[in-house]
């Protein structure tokens, strides 16, 4: 039976891809993220097609899963604060306005040998709209620490970042980290060996 790898130590990832019964281990990509792309969709396939692909290196016989989320606001990408002042900064920003969450996603399939049978990477895209924020909203939530290991400073799945977002267009778990219902749609039409429904 084929190896399934997440190129990921993202704890919601691995909560994500558990609920819907895939078994697989975890084996993080420690690449340098660095993407030639400026637009988002192509710029979070890209990151997760290298940290598959530098994760693909060291399995055999097996199905490598990458992924990249990112924030984007006003054109603008927000990645993980560095700090507490950022998390305040990024979170301001966001309150009483939309912003997008692009998450990439790359299989890479590999032989016997190791050798890279096949590649294929997708993105999905979820507007979000954020209710607008007070000061201490703001400072109680980065008081919990929630913040500050996601992009764009909150999660939708927090306790209190549940209570920022207003509405949501498109995939809630999209916005969580990982597009499940993409991703089982494309796991069907392009490796339909891996049949989810019956593992």
């Amino acid at each position: 039976m084929t190896r399934i790898v997440l190129a990921s130590q993202s704890p919601r990832r691995k909560k994500l891809l558990q609920q819907i019964g895939l078994a697989f281990e975890i084996s993080p990509s420690d690449v340098e993220e660095i993407s030639s792309h400026t637009e988002p969709g192509p710029m979070v396939e890209d990151l997760a097609a290298l940290k598959a692909t530098d994760v693909a290196s060291k399995f055999s016989d097996s199905f490598i899963i990458g992924s990249d989320t990112i924030v984007v606001h006003n054109g603008e990408v927000l990645g993980k604060p560095a700090d507490a002042d950022e998390a305040f900064s990024f979170l301001s920003r966001l309150s009483g306005t939309h912003h997008f969450v692009y998450t990439g996603v790359a299989f890479v399939k590999t032989d016997k040998n190791g050798t890279i049978l096949a590649k294929h990477t997708f993105y999905e895209q979820t507007k979000v709209t954020f209710s607008t924020l007070g000061e201490q909203e703001i400072k109680a939530y980065i008081k919990s620490g929630n913040p500050m290991d996601k992009a764009g400073s909150y999660g939708i799945q927090d306790d209190l970042g549940a209570l920022f977002v207003e509405k949501i267009d498109g995939d809630y778990y999209n916005v969580v980290g990982f597009p499940l219902n993409r991703f089982y749609r494309e796991i069907k039409s392009f490796f339909p060996e891996f049949d989810i429904m019956s593992s």
